[in-house]
C-alpha cells in the first residue's frame, strides 16, 4: 500500500473509501487536469490553454496541491526560458477509467448540443479515450484524428493506439496509421452529439476500426444497435 497523501484542507472526515478518494479529487478542476494530462505531460501555459475558466492562481494552487498529494510529477528543465512540465503519476492514471465512467454517465443523462457560453474543445473528448473506449483484446491498430480548426483555429492531430483491449492517446501525427479521421470542429461536434452524424468526417483507411473508436468515444451518441453491430465486427 502506498503512503497516504497529506490530509485535505477541508476533508469530509468520513472513514469511507469514497470519502477518502473525494478528499483528493473532489475539488473543482482536479479531474479535468487529470483528463488533460492523459495524452502526455504539459507545461503550465498549455494547461491554462485547455482549461477555459481557470485563473492563473487557481491553476497554480491546484497543481501544487496535486504534486504534494502524489497525483502529479513536476519536472524542471534547464532551458532558457525555464520550462516546467507536469505529468500523471500511477495514482492519477488509475483514475482514467473512473473518468470514463463519469463521461458515460454524462452522455446518458446530461448530453446535448453545446450550450450557449460553453467552450467547445473536441480534443477534451479525445483525451478521455484511455478510460472511455472499450475494445476486445484482439482489436489492434493505430489511428490519427485531426481537428482542422482546433484551438486558436489551428489544426490539432492526435495518435490513438488500440492494443490488448486498452487505448493510448498522444498528441501529434501517426507515421503510418491504419485509419485517418479528419474534420472541422463543427463536424466533430455533430459526430459526438446525440444521433452521431459522421457525414462531415473524412475517413481514410480502415473504416471499421475508425468506426469502433468513434462509437467508443461517444457510446450514447450512436445507440445500442450500432454498438452491437460494431462488437460483431471483431
Amino acid at each position: 500500500m502506498q503512503h497516504a497523501p497529506l490530509p485535505k484542507r477541508h476533508p469530509y472526515d468520513q472513514w469511507s473509501p469514497d470519502a477518502r478518494a473525494l478528499d483528493l479529487v473532489g475539488d473543482k478542476w482536479t479531474l479535468l487536469i487529470i483528463r488533460d494530462l492523459a495524452a502526455g505531460p504539459r507545461r503550465f501555459v498549455e494547461l491554462q490553454r485547455v482549461l477555459p475558466g481557470i485563473s492563473t492562481e487557481q491553476l497554480r494552487s491546484r497543481l501544487n496541491r496535486m504534486v504534494a498529494d502524489g497525483m502529479l510529477t513536476r519536472q524542471r528543465f534547464r532551458e532558457v526560458p525555464p520550462r516546467v512540465e507536469y505529468d500523471l503519476t500511477e495514482r492519477a492514471r488509475d483514475l482514467l477509467p473512473v473518468l470514463g465512467e463519469l463521461a458515460r454517465w454524462g452522455y446518458a443523462w446530461m448530453w446535448s448540443a453545446p450550450r450557449e457560453g460553453e467552450q467547445v474543445n473536441v480534443d477534451a473528448i479525445f483525451r478521455l479515450a484511455p478510460g472511455l473506449v472499450r475494445l476486445p483484446v484482439e482489436v489492434l491498430g493505430e489511428l490519427e484524428f485531426t481537428i482542422e480548426n482546433g484551438r486558436e483555429n489551428e489544426p490539432m492531430t492526435f495518435k490513438i493506439t488500440a492494443s490488448g483491449g486498452t487505448v493510448r492517446i498522444e498528441e501529434g501525427a501517426a507515421e503510418d496509421p491504419a485509419a485517418r479521421v479528419t474534420g472541422s470542429t463543427a463536424a466533430w461536434v455533430r459526430a459526438f452529439m446525440p444521433g452521431g452524424d459522421r457525414s462531415g468526417l473524412r475517413i481514410e483507411g480502415d473504416e471499421a476500426l475508425a468506426a469502433r473508436l468513434l462509437v467508443g468515444l461517444a457510446p450514447e451518441a450512436y445507440g445500442a444497435q450500432e454498438q452491437i453491430a460494431q462488437a460483431e465486427i471483431a
